[in-house]
């Protein structure tokens, strides 16, 4: 019985280590905004379909001038 219950613990510690994104394609929000990335294609929260630069764990662009934060152009993907 003791032996059952160690090997749980093993198999329990095992099957939690981190998940780890293989690629950032898909849709995302944050707060109310909501984008789309697709290779690298982006549907901005502002509804603009623009180009960026893309790789599986990153990507970067150039807010649009007619978006809310575009004076927070070429940020790492990151919104406010």
């Amino acid at each position: 019985m003791m032996a059952r219950a160690l090997l749980c613990c093993v198999a329990l510690v095992i099957g939690a280590s981190s998940a780890r994104a293989d690629a950032i394609d898909g849709q995302w929000c944050l707060g109310a905004s909501h984008f789309e990335i697709n290779g690298p294609n982006i549907r901005t929260p502002g509804g603009n379909d623009i180009t960026g630069e893309y790789n599986r764990h990153g990507f970067r662009y150039v807010v649009p001038a007619n978006e809310q934060g575009c004076r927070d152009a070429d940020r790492d993907g990151a919104f406010e």
